[in-house]
């Protein structure tokens, strides 16, 4: 199937009222293909589009995709969901070795999340805030940036989800701080103990450690929040060792799926 037909100029595309994923291909398999599309069902219920099955997007149909496609070992499958459009397409996976060697460097954004929009809890065309505040980032010479919602509390980076270490403990800003719930932010909290919680920047003093997520990069450990300098990093690369196992299970697993 072709799903890169000529783009209809729907209510997605004159509004942002549209969808979409990015899935981490390694070795030519989709990682955690059902639950992206998940997550896709619930904003296309959202924004009242049809359903992944209705549309005859399936974990199967991703995989054929990306076997027609002949993606690399280490890319990125976006998928892309409005009323009248329904597109696929591969890319290189930006993240290397080096990016974990060295860590990120984050600050703080001046835009305030609406903790209260709807919208912050699904992946939609709405991204305008995240990519403008990702290029300020990077023209700072930064590597992310983290927002802030209405009440100061802390809440989400502009592709990542946020994660601190304060005694041993993980802790994350809870949903209720206006976050889009992440993929590798679900396989955490299903994998580990990890706190939901209510966090501030004043916090930060207490933490000895930080890490951000995404389904791309996975685990990546951070050495600096704006003033907050952070010396460790043991919580987070046990973690992404541990999470590197397991996508290699997983792929040869969906190998043996074939």
């Amino acid at each position: 199937m072709d799903f890169s037909s000529t783009i209809q100029l729907d209510d997605g595309f004159q509004f942002g009222l549209g969808a979409f994923e990015t899935i981490a291909v390694e070795h030519g398999q989709p990682v955690f293909p059902e639950k992206h599309l998940a997550r896709l069902d619930r904003a296309a219920a959202f924004l009242q589009l049809s359903s992944c099955k209705a549309r005859n997007v399936t974990p199967e149909q991703i995989r054929a995709y990306i076997a027609a496609h002949s993606a690399s070992h280490h890319s990125v499958l976006k998928i892309l969901l409005t009323k009248e459009n329904l597109l696929f397409r591969t890319r290189p996976n930006p993240y290397t070795p080096n990016s974990y060697e060295t860590g990120f460097r984050m600050d703080f954004s001046p835009v305030l999340r609406n903790e209260t929009s709807p919208l912050v809890a699904h992946k939609t065309l709405n991204y305008g805030d995240c990519i403008l505040e990702k290029r300020a980032a990077t023209a700072l010479g930064l590597n992310e940036r983290i927002f802030l919602n209405t009440k100061g509390q802390l809440c989400e980076g502009t592709t990542t989800n946020l994660f601190l270490v304060r005694g041993g403990a993980i802790l994350t800003p809870a949903l209720s701080c206006g976050l889009l719930p992440g993929i590798l932010r679900e396989y955490l909290l299903e994998t580990y103990k990890i706190t939901e919680t209510i966090l501030y920047p004043k916090d930060l003093a207490d933490c000895e450690e930080c890490f951000v997520t995404n389904s791309l990069m996975g685990i990546m450990p951070v050495t600096q929040l704006g003033e907050k300098v952070f010396s460790q990093r043991g919580t987070a690369d046990r973690l992404r060792a541990e999470y590197q196992k397991h996508i290699l299970a997983y792929v040869e697993k969906s190998f043996h799926k074939l």
